[in-house]
C-alpha cells in the first residue's frame, strides 16, 4: 500500500480534456452557425476558438485543468458566435468524472506503467450525455476516456471529446 505525505489528502494532477468535434450541430444563422464550446470544470471555464459557417465543426483543441483529483462534472456549453448580439445557445452536455477516478485509483491498486489495459466501462444511459457505451483506458501514462456526447436542449447535435488524466508522480 501506497503511503502518502503528511497533510496531502490527494495526489495532483492534470486534467486535459480534448475538444475534438461536433457533428450535426443546430443550425441558428440563416443556413449553418459559428459554434464554439465552453468547458466548464468546478470555478474554471475555457474556450475553443470559433469555427465560422460550420455544423460539423472539427476544433481539436486541448484544455488543461490542474486539479487536486478527478472529481466532479465537466460540462459542455456549445454556442454559436454573433458579431452583433449575443451569442445563440446551441445545446449543452456533460461528463462525470467519476468513472476516470475510480481507474485512476485501480491503475494504482494494479501498479500498472507501461501498455494499454482497459480499466473501465462507462454505459450510456438516461440519466447521462454518452450516446454509446465507452472506455476507460490506461496508456502510455494517461488514464483516458474517449465520449461521444448527445446535446440536450436543442433539436440537435453531438460532440466527440476526450478526457486525459495525468497523474503527478504517477508511480
Amino acid at each position: 500500500m501506497e503511503e502518502e505525505e503528511p497533510g496531502v489528502r490527494e495526489r495532483r494532477g492534470v486534467l486535459k480534456v480534448v475538444g475534438a468535434s461536433g457533428t450535426n450541430l443546430a443550425v441558428r444563422d440563416f443556413t449553418s452557425s459559428d459554434p464554439y464550446v465552453v468547458v466548464r470544470l468546478a470555478a474554471m471555464n475555457k474556450k475553443t476558438k470559433v469555427i465560422n459557417s460550420c455544423l460539423n465543426p472539427v476544433w481539436n483543441e486541448e484544455m488543461s485543468f490542474s486539479i487536486e483529483e478527478p472529481a466532479g462534472v465537466i460540462k459542455f456549453e456549445v454556442f454559436d458566435w454573433d458579431r452583433f448580439k449575443y451569442d445563440d445557445k446551441m445545446g449543452h452536455a456533460f461528463l462525470e468524472l467519476q468513472p476516470v477516478a475510480a481507474a485512476a485509483k485501480l491503475r494504482r491498486a494494479l501498479r500498472l506503467t507501461t501498455g494499454e489495459t482497459k480499466l473501465r466501462k462507462v454505459a450510456a444511459s438516461v440519466d447521462n450525455c454518452l450516446m454509446c457505451d465507452s472506455f476507460v483506458t490506461y496508456a502510455d501514462g494517461e488514464i483516458v476516456l474517449d465520449a461521444r456526447l448527445r446535446l440536450r436542449d436543442v433539436e440537435s447535435g453531438e460532440l466527440f471529446v476526450t478526457v486525459k488524466w495525468i497523474e503527478a508522480n504517477a508511480k
